[in-house]
C-alpha cells in the first residue's frame, strides 16, 4: 500500500500483455476482484487507475517490485482506490492447491489402504470356492 487510498503494482517487460495499458486509453476507471478461494472471499476495489514509467519513477519501481525483478519492471499502475465491497460467496467456487488437496485425502488413502490390507489378509486365510 503507498498511501491510504493508494495500492500499485508492476508490470514487468517480457509478458507481452498490453490488455491493462490498453484499457486504460479509454478510461481510468477500474474495478480489482480479489479472491480468496478456500476461505470463499472476495473483495472488490473500484478506482482510477495510471500507468507510469518506471525509468521515470525509480524510487516507486523500488518500492512496488521484488528486488529480483526490479530490473524488469516497465510500468507501474497507481490505482486511487474510491470505494471496496466485500462481495457474497454464494458464487465463489472453492478451490485449493495440490499440497491442500493432499492434507485432506491422507486420512482417506490411510484408510483404504488399511481396508485393502484386510481384504488382502482376508483372501490368504479364506478356503478357496473351489475347494
Amino acid at each position: 500500500m503507498l498511501g491510504p487510498n493508494l495500492i500499485g503494482f508492476a508490470d514487468f517487460k517480457g509478458n507481452r500483455q498490453l490488455i491493462s495499458a490498453g484499457n486504460l486509453a479509454t478510461t481510468d476507471r477500474v474495478a480489482l476482484f480479489l479472491m480468496d478461494y478456500p476461505r470463499r472471499t472476495r473483495l472488490k476495489l473500484l478506482g482510477h487507475a495510471r500507468v507510469l514509467d518506471a525509468r521515470e519513477h525509480p524510487e516507486l519501481a523500488d518500492q512496488i517490485a521484488p528486488p529480483f525483478l526490479r530490473g524488469k519492471v516497465e510500468r507501474l499502475f497507481l490505482i486511487q482506490v474510491v470505494s471496496y465491497d466485500w462481495n457474497c460467496s454464494q458464487y465463489i467456487t472453492p478451490r485449493f492447491t495440490g499440497a491442500e488437496v493432499e492434507t485432506y485425502t491422507a486420512p482417506l488413502k490411510a484408510r483404504i489402504a488399511q481396508l485393502e490390507a484386510q481384504l488382502a489378509a482376508s483372501a490368504i486365510v479364506a478356503p478357496s470356492a473351489n475347494g
